[in-house]
């Protein structure tokens, strides 16, 4: 039991360590404030215990088996990944427009507060519940490290808690990172150019997507 938890525990953080959307829009956002990075990493893991029960339940076989469904989901999923891309690219536009002041003066208003609260929470939640990839990866991940003999539903349900946390304290480092960063990314031009980077990177990623047989 414990060598399949550390090999579980090892196989979240190769998982985390993979680039990817949520990657990238939590870093977005913890350009933000940190309270914006924190609450988008709660709403990603949220889709990921979600994906995880309903992976339980085997429901996701459905989504795996069935190509229109799937095809669908992509769809939606590109959708979304595009949306976001073009607002942080709508974000830089405006920045440079108000000659990069905006970033500053956004983080202090009640407006900032709200998007940087459950606008926040709630991007990362659609990020991870748009993408089927991570529900059929949900799908084939978590049956793996079952212990032999023991009840599956618990046990699956107990293993996409153990990971939605686990990524919670994984990508906590990110948005603490930002944050120690934030003298140096707060600077004139700087944030503006991550917003341009990160926005092209989400667009590219929701094109890709599209893409995909």
């Amino acid at each position: 039991m414990p060598g399949t938890l550390l090999a579980f525990l090892g196989a979240c953080t190769l998982i985390a360590a993979s680039p990817g959307p949520s990657t990238v829009l939590i870093i977005k956002q913890s350009l933000r404030s940190r309270r914006a990075g924190f609450l988008t990493v709660l709403g990603n893991e949220t889709g990921v215990f979600v994906w995880g029960v309903v992976a339980a339940f085997g429901l996701t076989t459905l989504l795996a088996a069935s190509e229109l469904a799937y095809d669908v989901m992509r769809v939606v999923g590109a959708v979304v990944l595009v949306w976001f891309g073009v607002q942080a690219l709508r974000q830089a536009r405006r920045m440079k427009r108000d000659g990069d002041g905006s970033a500053d003066a956004m983080d202090g208003d009640g407006d900032t507060r709200e998007l940087s609260g459950r606008a926040s929470y709630r991007a990362g939640l659609l990020l991870n519940l748009a993408n089927p990839k991570a529900a059929v990866f949900a799908l084939s991940f978590l049956p793996q490290f079952v212990p032999e003999g023991a009840p599956h539903l618990p046990a699956m349900v107990g293993l996409a808690a153990l990971w939605a946390v686990y990524e919670v304290g994984y990508y906590g480092l990110y948005v603490w990172f930002v944050g120690r960063m934030k003298d140096v990314l707060s600077r004139a031009g700087v944030r503006r150019r991550l917003e341009q980077v990160s926005g092209g990177v989400l667009v590219l990623l929701g094109v890709r997507m599209a893409l995909e047989s």
